[in-house]
């Protein structure tokens, strides 16, 4: 899959976000491996901490259909001027599968800009922080 298939994926996601109070949609597309892609949208609460980002719900996806490893990028398109990064939650939780990953952060009118997660999270903690 190229990354503008996958890019194509995360923006077809925002249509389906939950989103009563930023109004703000966001999809997410991540790609495994073997070909396979997870999706992914926001999902606001109105107890805001209970809100789950859209890179997180298509990482939720795919870790309960047995998918922890072997991730090659994700994609993560809003609709801002600015470049849709993943927030710190986000950035944690995709460390902990996929330290390696290739982040595609996508802006409204479709460009976007690629960064490896160890640069979004230098001095990650992970499974190996543990031993």
């Amino acid at each position: 899959m190229t990354d503008h298939e996958l890019v194509s994926k995360a923006v077809e996601m925002q249509k389906f976000s939950y989103i009563p109070y930023s109004r703000f949609p966001v999809g997410a597309a991540l790609l495994c491996g073997d070909g396979r892609v997870f999706t992914g949208c926001n999902v606001e609460n109105a107890a805001y901490g209970s809100t789950i980002c859209a890179e997180r719900t298509a990482l939720v996806k795919a870790v309960s259909e047995g998918y922890t490893s072997g991730f090659a990028a994700i994609a993560i398109a809003g609709q801002g001027g600015d470049y849709c990064w993943p927030c710190g939650a986000c950035r944690q939780m995709l460390y902990e599968f996929a330290p390696d990953l290739r982040v595609l952060a996508v802006r409204g009118d479709g460009q976007f800009m690629e960064a490896s997660l160890r640069n979004l999270l230098p001095h990650g903690f992970g499974p190996d922080s543990l031993g």
